[in-house]
């Protein structure tokens, strides 16, 4: 109920009524997972750097169905950034303006929920550009994998620590490392995560946060 009066409220706030779809019933047993690459992790001044995602479908990965956006950032990458995302201002020469990277991935989204590794970050970051460009936060519901893979660990008490590292859980779920980290491996790997964690524990499927 109060989930609907913030989706009410957020609708009145849309610049652009053509998006009131975001807040639509979604298909059924349909996903986006995605993962974001930045200058930083402070959401109020660092800028996304690119943008990877693809569909999952019941129980695939839709590897027809990707997304692999780089965005040229307002000022120069500093040395240190590069060094932790691996992305040279070459590989950003091409990128796209932010507000074009961003209504692309809104179309490539739609309505689904959204699937990811510590994901509260990345809508979070996507949300600071979906907020000027369309005037709300992006709405759509989220699957934190970290959550659902802690959930499957017995713990002898609730004080036991669970390493939730994401090479941790790749390694414990056995799943394969797609070489080096970028945006797209990163979704396509949390998503072979996420279905494995949801064979493991049906009732997993439903688990959302925000």
């Amino acid at each position: 109920m109060f989930k609907n009066l913030i989706n009410s409220w957020r609708k009145k706030n849309l610049l652009d009524k053509k998006y009131e779809y975001l807040f639509d019933t979604p298909p059924k047993d349909e996903y986006v997972c995605l993962d974001c690459e930045t200058t930083g992790l402070n959401p109020r001044k660092d800028e996304i750097l690119s943008i990877g995602a693809v569909h999952i479908k019941k129980n695939k990965i839709m590897m027809r169905k990707t997304l692999n956006i780089f965005v040229k950032p307002s000022k120069k990458i500093t040395e240190e950034s590069i060094k932790i995302h691996q992305i040279r201002p070459v590989d950003l020469q091409n990128g796209k303006d932010p507000n074009e990277a961003i209504l692309e991935l809104l179309d490539f989204i739609g309505n689904r929920p959204i699937v990811g590794y510590y994901i509260k970050f990345d809508i979070a970051m996507i949300s600071k550009y979906t907020k000027k460009i369309i005037g709300v936060s992006l709405p759509n519901r989220q699957v934190e994998v970290s959550s659902m893979y802690f959930k499957t660990k017995k713990r002898s008490s609730d004080y036991e620590f669970v390493d939730l590292k994401f090479d941790t859980i790749l390694k414990e779920l056995d799943i394969p490392e797609l070489g080096k980290h970028d945006a797209l491996n990163d979704a396509i790997m949390t998503s072979m995560i996420f279905l494995k964690l949801r064979d493991l524990s049906p009732a997993n499927s439903t688990f959302y946060t925000g």
